[in-house]
């Protein structure tokens, strides 16, 4: 018995609905049904039995396959698959080229692959299970790629094909250690992701077909090098980057004015270099008018006070209930500006918000016991932590 999808199913999430589509499932001969009611009287999704009957759907609707070889993690939630976790596992690569053509002969798929190139496998086993039925109603997915060159494309054209009513978290990227380095493929080949400076990995009209196939879509995470063109999305509350994720090198280029958490982290490149900090001018009111947490692992080519100078001029900053910067230096690049009188200027602008530092600060020239008590007035220091009190004479 294959995967039911003719029977309709439930829009609400109420238990009186779904028990009717388990009984409908049932008569029809789809396990899932049986799930269904299990999960209803409040088995865990670790219980053998329910266990037992998912793989038995796996088995029936041509996903087993996909299971065994280990690069997905699947988990089920009535008779539907709720979370995937996608990362591709080595050690049952010498079989992968007989999975993907099973997958290509058994499960629809987008008829773009070639099955005797390697480094098209993973788009194979990520194309293949997100076009399945049993897809529908993911709830969180990660797709983190190897082969990105291939499979962000077939991974994002895939979701795109239907509309996904639940997914409301998604991660998209690949690993690297060093942003711009070769990437190496699933065999072994290098790949220089600078290429897609201006042509981003997942073209431009599959992201613009993206996005509004994902209407409950809350907290997305991208990582790697130039991924995509933009995020167009009114609904979403929380973006993560890590790298250059997005074709034109921007980092707060996005159209996403639901934005309440924005995390962005990014480091020297392969060549040492970095980008200048007034991007953070692109932080306008117009673009983030809900931001409330800006929280920074960034490094930036610094402008006389840094970061912390740029910020302060920001219209978003009277706004924001959180902030962490990467540092916090202030170098003497005006004769007539102190370093320490500049962060003692700027200082109050701060006060309203939850500060925080990850790493150095640093305000050349200041005596130590008069940058302790302006840092305490932010919230940072050790007379922070202490309340504020006096270094013992």
């Amino acid at each position: 018995m294959g995967f039911v999808d003719e029977v309709p199913v439930p829009v609400s999430e109420d238990w009186a609905d779904w028990l009717v589509y388990a009984r409908a499932l049932s008569e029809a001969g789809d396990p899932r049904g049986e799930a269904i009611r299990l999960e209803h009287r409040g088995a865990p999704a670790d219980d053998p039995e329910l266990a037992a009957l998912y793989r038995r759907v796996e088995r029936e609707c041509g996903l087993d396959g996909l299971r065994a070889d280990g690069s997905w993690r699947l988990g089920w939630s009535r008779g539907f698959l709720d979370t995937a976790v996608f990362r591709l596992a080595r050690e049952t690569a010498p079989g992968r080229r007989a999975l993907a053509a099973r997958l290509l002969a058994e499960l629809p798929h987008s008829g773009a692959h070639d099955p005797d190139d390697p480094e098209q496998w993973e788009a194979v086993l990520v194309d293949a299970l997100l076009r399945h039925p049993a897809a529908g109603r993911l709830r969180a997915l990660e797709l983190r790629l190897t082969d990105h060159h291939h499979s962000a494309e077939r991974g994002a054209t895939a979701l795109a094909a239907r509309q996904r009513p639940r997914l409301a978290e998604l991660y998209l990227g690949h690993d690297f250690d060093t942003l711009f380095e070769l990437h190496r493929t699933s065999a072994g080949r290098p790949l220089e992701v600078e290429r897609y400076l201006h042509d981003p990995v997942v073209p431009v009209e599959v992201g613009r077909d993206l996005w509004p196939a994902l209407p409950a879509l809350r907290r997305l995470e991208l990582e790697g090098a130039f991924l995509l063109d933009n995020v167009v999305h009114d609904g979403l509350t929380h973006l993560r980057t890590r790298g250059a994720v997005f074709s034109d090198g921007s980092l707060f280029g996005t159209s996403t004015p639901g934005l309440v958490t924005l995390e962005v982290e990014i480091d020297h490149d392969v060549h040492g270099t970095v980008g200048s900090n007034l991007q953070l001018e692109e932080l306008t009111l117009a673009g983030y008018p809900r931001l409330r947490h800006l929280l920074g692992a960034a490094t930036f080519e610094p402008e006389e006070a840094g970061d912390f100078a740029v910020l302060a001029e920001s219209p978003l900053l009277p706004r924001l209930e959180r902030l962490t910067l990467r540092e916090l230096v202030i170098e003497d690049t005006d004769a007539e500006r102190e370093p320490l009188a500049v962060l003692t200027e700027l200082a109050p602008r701060f006060a309203h918000l939850d500060l925080r530092v990850a790493g150095d600060i640093e305000v050349e020239g200041a005596d130590e016991r008069e940058l302790a008590r302006v840092l305490a007035a932010l919230g940072l220091g050790p007379e922070a932590e202490d309340g504020g009190a006096p270094d013992a004479p």
